[in-house]
């Protein structure tokens, strides 16, 4: 009966459970003191383990996030204006519960990506829906969008996601359509959904990267009045771990 059952449970799409079944049955000397509503309590528990940890691998692997950062593995020690205290709030990801946004600058290399990662890392693991997006390669995206005529599509979907991550924020020179674009995104996530942005710019300047007055209003407005801000400083991260001993030098 037992060669029937394991792989019925895998056809009703109960593989945790299946697999604790099967656990029980290699293992029976652990398990033959529990009654049948307590074996039945340990299969119900692992599948819904098994679940959750499929679950949170579908959001990261959407997510994209460009490097896999780790909140426990981020670095307080070199000084460069993260606060702990901060980031132990912002880790609990109550902020995209509240649809707030976040906006982290800094120069070059003092760990931006890698914070807005470690965040979205993390949102994936509460639950949430997470995508990362270099600037230039979204609007990329919603440009060829337009071209094959799902930009309706795109726009509703990027809507969904409870936490954008947007990089490289003001590299790049905005076209007028690109402006418009961000206008849209940001105007269907204000209020529902958060934004974090990561910039080279400090905030004070995004205003003229932008480049149109009116939409830069807009587009500002509905980023920054309910914003979460970490301004990095300091020597590039990179610069710091990449450092060559004179014996490490070739030539």
């Amino acid at each position: 009966m037992t060669e029937q059952i394991i792989p019925q449970l895998r056809q009703l799409k109960l593989s945790g459970m299946a697999s604790a079944l099967a656990s029980q049955l290699e293992h029976p000397g652990t398990y033959e003191g529990l009654s049948f509503e307590e074996r039945l309590q340990l299969l119900a528990d692992h599948e819904s383990q098994d679940r959750e940890q499929r679950k949170q691998q579908r959001l990261l692997n959407s997510a994209k996030l460009k490097i896999a950062a780790n909140a426990q593995d981020i670095d307080y020690e070199h000084p460069r204006g993260l606060k702990q205290s901060m980031m132990a709030s912002l880790l609990q990801c109550d902020w995209i519960k509240k649809y707030q946004n976040l906006l982290i600058t800094g120069p070059c290399g003092s760990g931006k990506t890698y914070i807005a990662c470690a965040l979205g890392n993390t949102a994936c693991l509460k639950g949430y829906r997470v995508k990362y997006y270099r600037i230039s390669r979204l609007l990329l995206e919603l440009a060829q969008s337009k071209a094959d005529g799902t930009y309706n599509k795109a726009l509703q979907a990027l809507a969904k996601i409870d936490l954008l991550i947007l990089d490289d924020w003001g590299l790049e020179p905005l076209k007028a359509a690109q402006r418009n674009d961000l206008m849209e995104i940001m105007d269907d996530r204000h209020g529902s959904t958060s934004t974090a942005l990561i910039s080279q710019l400090p905030t004070e300047e995004w205003y003229q990267s932008i480049g149109d007055n009116t939409l830069a209003d807009a587009i500002l407005d509905r980023l920054m009045h309910n914003s979460h801000r970490i301004k990095m400083k300091g020597e590039s991260m990179r610069k710091i771990r990449s450092k060559l001993t004179d014996g490490e030098h070739l030539g």
